[in-house]
Parts: structure tokens; C-alpha cells; sequence
């Protein structure tokens, strides 16, 4: 018998929705309904908020490491 999943869309751009597809791969399809196109995605509602989450610790991750690249002296590009 069919269940149904009460799911969030999403639309992002398509490399944040690269990030989201790596971290439910990663926890083993745990986040996302359905990948609908290149900029949305339905993710499982109970599990949005920690999705988000794992969303911004990875996003500042790569931002502290565009900075640290930014300010090497050995690096002026």
C-alpha cells in the first residue's frame, strides 16, 4: 500500500542543491523525497531542520577556507 511523506520543497541554487544531494547520500538517503529539477528538491519535513543545519556548517567551512586563501601571502591571487 502506497504512504505518503510529508515533504518541504526546496528551491536553491543548483550548487547548494549539490551540497544538499552529498549529505543525503552521505547519510544514507535520509533527507530527500524527491529531486525534482536543477534548483528544487522535496526534502522530508521532520528532517528540514537538521538539514539546514549540516547545510551551514559546511557553507561557513567553505567560506573560512575562501578567506584563508584570500589573506595567504603566498598565494596573492
Amino acid at each position: 500500500m502506497p504512504r505518503a511523506v510529508k515533504g518541504v520543497l526546496i528551491e536553491c541554487d543548483p550548487s547548494i542543491k549539490a551540497i544538499i544531494l552529498k549529505i543525503d547520500k552521505d547519510s544514507g538517503h535520509g533527507y530527500i523525497v524527491e529531486d525534482l529539477d536543477d534548483e528544487t528538491l522535496v526534502v522530508k519535513e521532520p528532517k528540514l531542520a537538521e538539514l539546514k543545519l549540516r547545510l551551514e556548517k559546511i557553507l561557513e567551512k567553505t567560506q573560512m577556507l575562501e578567506k584563508d586563501e584570500e589573506s595567504d601571502p603566498e598565494n596573492p591571487g
